[in-house]
Parts: C-alpha cells; sequence; structure tokens
C-alpha cells in the first residue's frame, strides 16, 4: 500500500508537465517587447497601418508586452518575408507586415521567394482592399479603353509589389498599354515622382491609401481613377468600373480572381513559422480584440483608415485553398504575365 502511494508521486522521464506547470503565455510577455517589422517605406499605408497596431494591440497581449515598430524595407517587403521566414525569432517576439501578394510568390515562381506562405503563422488583417488605377490629370487618361492606343507610365515598388504585378497583369491579360518603371522604396517616394512628371500614375494602389494619404488629390482631381481592382465593389466608387467585369473569357475571369484574392489580405501581419501555438493563438486574440477597440477604432477614422478585419485563421485558409486549387498551367501563364 505504501509503495503504491509513493509511485503516484513519481513523473516518468519525458513525461510533459500539466499545463498549468509551463510558463503561461502572460509569464513569457511580461517585461518583453515584441518587434513589428514594417516591410515598406515609411509614410505609406503599411507604415501607418503597423504603427497604429502597434500602439494599441500589446495590451490587449497577456502580459502586455510593449510593441516596437522597425522598419526593414526591399522589393516591397520581399526582404522582409524571407528574412522572417528564415531567420525571425520563432517565440513569438516578432511579427511583420510586407506585400500582401508576397504569400503567392512562390505559387507565381517570383524570384527571390524562399519561403513557403502556408507555413507562416497569420496573424490578421486590418482591411478587405480595394484597389484601384490612376493616371495624373495632365495625360488625359480616364477609361481603360485609352490605353489601347496611349500609353501610361506607372511607378512601382518592383518584386511583389501590387504596383508591379498588377499592371503587368492586365496588359497580359487585356492588351493594354501600361509600362512600369520599378524600384521606389514605397508609394511616398512614387507619389513624389508623380509630381515630379517621372511616372504618370500608379495602379495597384489600395483605395485606402490613397484616401488615407492624398485625399486633398482627390478634392482637387489631381488623379484620375480608371479601373478599380478587386472582387467587389467599393461603396466610394460605383461609377469606376471593376476589373472582373472587363474579362472577355471564363479563363481571363480565372486569372483575374487568382491575382486578385489577395485584396482580400490587404493589410497583412504575420508570425514566423513554428512560433509556439499558444503564443500564436494569444497573438491572433490579441489582434482580433484589437480590432474591436474603441481607441484603435477612433485612431484608425482620425487617419482615415479603413477598419473591416480579416482573421489569421481565414487568410491561412484563404492562402491554403488557392496553393492547392490554383492548376499549374494557369499559374504559369500568369507567372509568364507577371515576371
Amino acid at each position: 500500500m505504501i509503495l503504491r502511494h509513493a509511485f503516484v508521486f513519481l513523473i516518468p522521464m519525458g513525461t510533459t508537465l500539466p499545463a498549468q506547470a509551463q510558463q503561461s503565455v502572460a509569464d513569457f510577455y511580461r517585461g518583453k517587447s515584441i518587434d513589428v517589422y514594417i516591410g515598406l517605406s515609411a509614410g505609406g499605408v503599411y507604415d501607418i497601418s503597423a504603427r497604429l497596431l502597434a500602439r494599441h494591440m500589446g495590451k490587449h497581449i497577456p502580459g502586455q508586452p510593449a510593441m516596437l515598430p522597425r522598419q526593414m524595407e526591399g522589393a516591397a517587403g520581399l526582404r522582409l518575408a524571407n528574412w522572417l521566414y528564415q531567420l525571425g525569432p520563432r517565440d513569438g517576439t516578432a511579427i511583420g507586415t510586407f506585400a500582401r501578394g508576397s504569400a503567392f510568390d512562390r505559387l507565381l515562381g517570383i524570384q527571390g521567394a524562399t519561403f513557403d506562405a502556408t507555413r507562416y503563422n497569420w496573424l490578421g488583417s486590418t482591411n478587405d482592399e480595394v484597389s484601384i488605377c490612376a493616371a495624373w490629370h495632365t495625360t488625359g487618361i480616364t477609361k481603360m479603353d485609352q490605353l489601347y492606343e496611349k500609353e501610361l507610365i506607372l511607378g512601382s515598388t518592383g518584386g511583389s509589389g501590387d504596383d508591379e504585378q498588377f499592371p503587368k497583369l492586365i496588359r497580359g491579360v487585356l492588351g493594354v498599354k501600361l509600362r512600369t518603371v520599378s524600384g521606389y522604396p514605397g508609394g511616398n517616394e512614387i507619389k513624389m515622382a508623380m509630381e515630379r512628371g517621372e511616372v504618370n500614375g500608379r495602379c495597384g494602389w489600395s483605395w485606402t491609401s490613397v484616401k488615407a494619404t492624398q485625399g486633398q488629390w482627390l478634392k482637387d482631381k489631381t488623379i484620375s481613377i480608371f479601373v478599380q481592382l478587386s472582387l467587389r465593389r467599393h461603396p466610394d466608387l460605383q461609377d469606376v468600373p471593376m476589373i472582373m467585369d472587363l474579362a472577355r473569357t471564363e479563363e481571363e475571369r480565372q486569372i483575374f480572381r487568382l491575382m486578385f484574392a489577395r485584396q482580400v489580405m490587404a493589410w497583412p501581419f504575420v508570425a514566423p513559422p513554428d512560433v509556439p501555438a499558444e503564443r500564436v493563438a494569444a497573438l491572433r486574440r490579441a489582434f482580433d480584440d484589437t480590432m474591436k477597440d474603441k481607441d484603435f477604432l477612433a485612431e484608425a477614422d482620425k487617419l482615415s483608415l479603413e477598419i473591416t478585419p480579416v482573421s489569421g485563421e481565414k487568410m491561412h485558409s484563404l492562402i491554403t485553398e488557392i496553393y492547392q486549387t490554383t492548376t499549374p498551367a494557369l499559374a504559369s501563364k500568369v507567372a509568364e504575365m507577371i515576371k
């Protein structure tokens, strides 16, 4: 009897301790900070959104860590995407945001993408976005049809940026005259290039970004918006044609669906692979709670940022589905258009 009672207290080697005996998420984060890496330049909406999130999300994470924004620019966020995947801390102390299209780079054969997007821990997106193509007022371009005869030169961040890939895809599908000048660090530099006359427009430009940073241009009609790029029509843009309306065949519709599905995850936030599951769950809950935080929403409203959040779970499911359902032939055709 004594031996049986004693045996109850023995813990065999290798047995996992009960959850309450392990370090809790709050214990881990207490007194620490989380680096919030931003893959595009200061002043654009990726940057604005990340800094806004960093000001509010920490209080919703157990242990209330500080959140510190850090810039890591390069190739529309591709540099950061690779770094997070290969070298980023895998303990939950680093998250990042980079171009939404980066998630589909491997599928589309983008050179330099060395990560598997399905292995990231997607935390959520602050918005389900609609993007636009816009021309500088001096070009006289107000409709897509004009681009069959007249070329429009567009500024782009290059790499996997929407403002590089979207114009190439539209040109490849519809045959219009769009040409990109690549290499700008971010949207802020493209806007300055438009003012200087280096380029004449931008395509793959988030409507949220336009409203948040270029309200005066809209008021003064400095730019003309001639198409919206999304799977849904934005209520602000009822008179602007949708790209899906311009598809002439079922294959063209499939190509547009593949390319513009990324708009659902407009401003994505992600943690590296292999972060402990309980910390990923805590970060996702904190992100979702932040999206309902009245102080966060009030500040977003002042910044003219739309908040229509998408959960990390939904983003992961969308990315996985696209990788599983896109045929090699269709992916190859799209890859050829945007290379």
